[in-house]
């Protein structure tokens, strides 16, 4: 699993950051791709990355402030352009489905794939056996939404060395064995796979924030994970002016981190008053409160 981030700007695009979206790579685990935000000019960012939109499975929408959404229709239309057939679900907050058919009508867009859209409230988003997505309102004047997914615990490794130096020979028997099932050798002897399943993995955990001011819900979402991905619009000295326009602070993401003991903070959402220059600046006041801080940059990857 990896985190690319695609656009890592705050508002509007600048020659160094373009606005927001972010994929969560999933291609051992599930073949696909899921996408996080769609600012404006993200399939052009896709086009510099090693992204393929075929595998573009589902595409979470935090707000609907421009800076998060503009970028949908080019590239829902694409999608179909480039050949994907493959069913695509975009889950957001209320009228985004109005903007995305609305979008997709005046255009005369005609997708080649079916194209779900589910408008979200708090709470379950999606489960299936591999992937649970929740989600809590934040308080950024309009509704906006942070995302928490929880990977399901996997089963321990199978102590293959073990089990051969038993005799038994590589074939469908480790699959049952792996499953823990008892298997019966051809000499009489009766193995239970459960003896050499290793402990079992815990899942990872990824938060990924919208927008928003500092607020109770955010610690529901962050709590033990793995990784938390938060705004930071603006440097500690800009307090006053992050509060009056719904954001946060280097200083309250890096509390947040640290008050969910969580593992590793990524900033992102930069306003475009800050050069790169500045970056080291940004990421510094971050790890003096948790210190295993990062600062994204477009096109940057995280491996989780």
């Amino acid at each position: 699993m990896e985190l690319i981030f695609l656009g890592t700007g705050a508002g509007v695009p600048s020659k160094g950051r373009n606005v927001t979206a972010i994929a969560l790579t999933m291609l051992n685990e599930r073949n696909s791709i899921w996408l996080f935000d769609c600012g404006e000019a993200t399939q052009h960012q896709i086009l510099r990355s090693s992204i393929k939109l075929s595998k573009l499975e589902k595409i979470f929408i935090t707000h609907l402030h421009g800076d998060h959404i503009f970028g949908l229709p080019g590239l829902i239309s694409s999608r179909s352009f480039q050949g994907g057939e493959t069913p695509l679900t975009i889950y957001g907050p209320a009228g985004l489905e109005s903007f995305i058919r609305t979008s997709l009508a005046v255009s005369g867009t005609h997708l080649k794939y079916p194209l779900d859209i589910v408008e979200i409230k708090d709470d379950l988003v999606f489960e299936d056996s591999e992937f649970k997505v929740t989600c809590k309102e934040l308080d950024h004047g309009i509704l906006s939404y942070g995302y928490r997914v929880d990977e399901a615990d996997k089963t321990g490794s199978l102590d293959a060395a073990a089990i051969s130096a038993l005799g038994v020979k590589p074939g469908p028997i480790f699959k049952e064995l792996k499953d823990g099932k008892t298997v019966k050798l051809e000499d009489g002897r009766s193995i239970n796979g459960r003896d050499f399943i290793g402990p079992t993995k815990k899942g990872r955990t990824i938060t990924i924030f919208g927008d928003t001011r500092a607020t109770a819900t955010e610690l529901e979402l962050a709590k033990n994970a793995d990784v938390i991905v938060h705004e930071a619009t603006f440097g500690s000295e800009m307090g006053d002016m992050a509060g009056e326009y719904m954001h946060s602070t280097t200083i309250e993401a890096a509390t947040l981190a640290k008050k969910a003991d969580a593992k590793q903070l990524i900033i992102t959402h930069i306003s475009s008053r800050y050069t790169r220059e500045d970056n080291r600046i940004l990421v510094d006041e971050c790890r003096q409160i948790f210190p295993n801080t990062e600062i994204a940059t477009d096109f940057a990857i995280f491996e989780l």
